[in-house]
């Protein structure tokens, strides 16, 4: 059975930074054609973050991390990473990861993908 495993979260002050890895387990990073991060707030629906394509190529941001937030994939390590700078309040979130097995879709849309983590929380304080 494949999975994602996010890990890295934490807690930190405003204006810090953390980065978060998620590997692949059961099968091979490089076979997903697309990874993506989002986040779900107490309350709120989950939301896209970022993703990257199989040999990133291709990178997509949520407006609202664009600038702050890089998204990267190591098929070698088998590991995809996002790395969270300036962070703000309005980041905090459980954090989840998750792989798209065909061709292109939107990646903004969850429905696109196909195996998913268990999510690791990030709180930023004021």
């Amino acid at each position: 059975q494949a999975q994602m495993v996010e890990s890295g979260g934490g807690l930190v002050q405003a204006g810090g930074s953390l980065r978060l890895s998620c590997a692949a387990s059961g099968r091979a990073l490089s076979l997903y054609n697309m990874v993506g991060w989002f986040r779900q707030a107490p309350g709120k629906e989950r939301e896209f973050v970022a993703a990257v394509m199989r040999s990133s190529a291709s990178t997509y941001y949520a407006d609202s991390v664009k600038g702050r937030f890089t998204i990267s994939r190591d098929n070698a390590k088998n590991t995809v990473y996002l790395q969270m700078n300036g962070l703000k309040a309005e980041d905090t979130a459980v954090y989840y990861c998750a792989a798209r097995n065909g061709q292109y879709y939107p990646p903004h849309r969850s429905t696109a993908y196909d195996s998913w983590g268990q999510g690791t929380q990030v709180t930023v304080s004021s």
